[in-house]
């Protein structure tokens, strides 16, 4: 009998949103004004950096959960479900006559999706409370611009020690894009961030203005079907990431693994390509099975790359 105990999981700090997600499947998401049938419905849990934080754990990692519900019925449902999917939410604040977040996710019968979101009210950006001495356990950190006072002060406190830090730069204010993608050690952006971010340049003009814009080790932008476009310093151009070629049948939340997947490979020492391999199989299996995969089906669909 093997008597190896097992390697602990590598810990992953996620700041950011939680959002209580309707979702409709439809067969086309039409212009307004229209009325539409839909095929499905689900409730389920969202947002960019709880999605994030059950990919870590379905991973094979531990997950930390850092953010604001209200003292409602939807931010109850958000503890409960990221509770359910193993992540810590010992620091999820509830606060009180605050109203969560919501969205309303429109699926078509191609994978693609609608989304309109509710980001709460009342939800105080004050992040004094952060238990900022918790990152010394932590092997990353993960945060999203959606609440930029939170991400600001735990970058700023993970550099300090020397943790790994990544920015998931979706679409966000272009102010709040560049004051946050400087203190990021690796920054992730969607494709519609980086435009912001680059105030609507080409990606490799964008990418090379982000990278100078700080003491970055890797920019990147993640582009759904097509290949990730990421540099390095010293990169001229930028390379490029294949994507893992699957049939779509759910989008959302594919890029909020994609960043969920590539932290955990930071936390567990992977090097950059690598973990851009990494991440690049679980966010295309999220958006295969509209579910979060595991670590066997990641590792599975890398060696069908590996195999070809």
């Amino acid at each position: 009998m093997d008597s190896t105990p097992p390697r602990k999981p590598a810990t992953v700090i996620c700041c950011g949103q939680v959002v209580l997600d309707h979702t409709f499947r439809v067969d086309e998401v039409q212009a307004p004004p229209s009325k539409t049938t839909a095929r499905g419905y689900n409730l389920g849990i969202g947002g960019m950096g709880a999605h994030a934080a059950i990919a870590v754990v379905r991973l094979g990692g531990r997950a930390l959960f850092w953010g604001r519900v209200g003292d409602d019925e939807a931010g109850a449902a958000q503890a409960e479900a990221l509770d359910a999917e193993g992540v810590d939410v010992t620091h999820l604040r509830r606060i009180p006559g605050a109203h969560s977040a919501l969205s309303a996710v429109i699926v078509d019968k191609m994978g693609e999706r609608a989304i309109v979101t509710y980001r709460g009210d009342g939800l105080s950006p004050d992040p004094s409370w952060l238990p900022l001495d918790l990152l010394a356990e932590a092997g990353a950190v993960l945060t999203d611009p959606r609440w930029p006072e939170g991400s600001h002060v735990v970058l700023d406190a993970a550099a300090a020690i020397g943790l790994p830090t990544v920015l998931d730069a979706e679409k966000s204010e272009a102010r709040i894009l560049r004051d946050l993608v400087p203190r990021v050690g690796h920054a992730i952006f969607a494709a519609t961030g980086l435009s912001v971010f680059g105030g609507g340049a080409p990606p490799r003009e964008s990418l090379r203005r982000a990278l100078a814009s700080g003491p970055l080790k890797m920019v990147a932008v993640t582009r759904g079907e097509d290949s990730t476009l990421w540099m390095v310093p010293g990169d001229d151009k930028p390379r490029e990431m294949p994507a893992f070629p699957v049939q779509a049948t759910n989008t959302t939340g594919a890029g909020d693994v994609f960043h969920g997947a590539y932290a955990l490979a930071m936390a567990e020492g992977q090097g950059i390509e690598a973990a851009l391999r990494f991440a690049s199989a679980a966010g295309a299996l999220r958006a295969r099975d509209g579910a979060t995969p595991d670590r066997a089906m990641v590792e599975a669909l890398i060696g069908t790359l590996i195999a070809a």
